[in-house]
């Protein structure tokens, strides 16, 4: 990539991240009471988070129905209170197991 093109694109990306954290300080100067807004901000950060994760997840493995079956287990777990360890730890031996099970089903 010539250096050019990296810092133009590394400009953008900077300008870009800094107007997404400076906007809601420049329109909202008091402490904002309404709880719809405050709701809003507050589950942001875990909403892009998914939005960037969920895809990685369905191609971290070689079969997407290994990968469905790995955040399926997560999911489940997750919702049903148990730590991160575990989660984890499921989520890979699920994954793990369906892709045995592929493999010798020929799927």
């Amino acid at each position: 990539m010539e250096n050019k093109a990296f810092f133009i694109m590394l400009a953008v990306m900077a300008v870009t991240t800094y107007l997404v954290r400076a906007i809601p300080f420049t329109l909202f100067r008091r402490k904002i009471k309404n709880k719809r807004v405050k709701i809003f901000f507050d589950y942001i950060p875990y909403s892009v988070l998914s939005a960037m994760t969920f895809p990685a997840i369905l191609y971290s493995t070689s079969s997407m129905l290994s990968a469905a079956a790995g955040a399926l287990t997560a999911l489940v777990l997750a919702y049903k209170g148990k730590n991160l360890l575990v989660v984890a730890l499921a989520t890979c031996t699920a994954a793990f197991l369906v892709s045995l099970l592929e493999m010798y089903l020929h799927f």
